[in-house]
């Protein structure tokens, strides 16, 4: 079924915009050279729209159910074109592309979640929506942590990426605001202190690669390291659940 309304209809994967949608899925490159990333579903799109985020072109094989903005391109195309262009195993019939933010957002540490090397895009989209949920004002990536706009991390974000603070940070941009407001990093360490009788409030915390964890140049920055208690016989959480039980110990008063 074609999508009603459409400004065009398609009918090749020849197409430019066919092939500019599915690069956009495929190459971190090419998104940061276009300025903007490819996003999987209706529900996505409906969030995309609610909460502002710059729509550009939409590639469906059915009507969309609701108003979309007024500069937004919309392509018809048969399902199997649309599916080819959709990264997801599980397409849903509705691809856009949304574009990147042009203005980096403002940089204050205090209450923020710092991610290193985190390299799951769901782990990364995960923290994003727990973040956003429980009113964390910014999330860091440090390092080589997953393309933010990769299509995985968008669809696991359930629609956070459009309305959450977020930014990529270098180590030496941390190491200065540090020097502002203390950094804790979560690690087995001996010295590391229960997580529960920290006052977070006024700080920010810091997770690494559930594999490796911090790096020791995160760690020298820190004012200390904190550990999530947990059973003897559990050697470590993964990255997104580590995360999410530090984010709600920094914000479950205000909550």
């Amino acid at each position: 079924m074609l999508c009603l309304g459409a400004e065009y209809d398609i009918t090749s994967r020849k197409n430019p915009r066919v092939r500019h949608l599915k690069t956009l899925g495929e190459s971190a490159a090419y998104r940061r050279q276009s300025g903007e990333y490819l996003c999987d579903g209706l529900k996505l799109l409906e969030e995309a729209v609610k909460w502002g985020a710059d729509v550009r072109e939409v590639l469906t094989d059915a009507k969309i159910p609701f108003e979309l903005p007024k500069f937004a391109r919309v392509y018809s195309a048969p399902r199997e074109i649309v599916d080819a262009v959709s990264p997801m195993k599980t397409p849903q019939g509705v691809v856009f592309s949304v574009g990147m933010p042009k203005d980096r957002v403002d940089m204050e540490l205090r209450g923020a979640v710092i991610l290193e090397n985190i390299q799951d895009p769901g782990n990364v989209g995960t923290v994003l929506r727990t973040a956003n949920a429980f009113g964390i004002p910014a999330v860091y990536l440090v390092g080589e942590c997953a393309d933010l706009y990769n299509p995985k991390t968008v669809r696991a974000t359930m629609g956070a990426i459009f309305r959450q603070r977020v930014a990529e940070l270098t180590l030496e941009e941390l190491r200065e605001l540090s020097k502002v407001t203390p950094v804790y990093g979560a690690a087995l360490r001996k010295d590391a202190v229960d997580i529960r009788k920290l006052d977070l409030s006024g700080a920010a915390v810091a997770i690494g690669n559930e594999g490796s964890g911090l790096s020791e140049e995160l760690l020298e920055l820190c004012a200390g390291t904190v550990i999530i208690p947990m059973s003897p016989r559990c050697e470590s959480l993964n990255a997104a659940v580590a995360a999410s039980v530090a984010m709600w110990e920094m914000s479950r008063d205000r909550l």
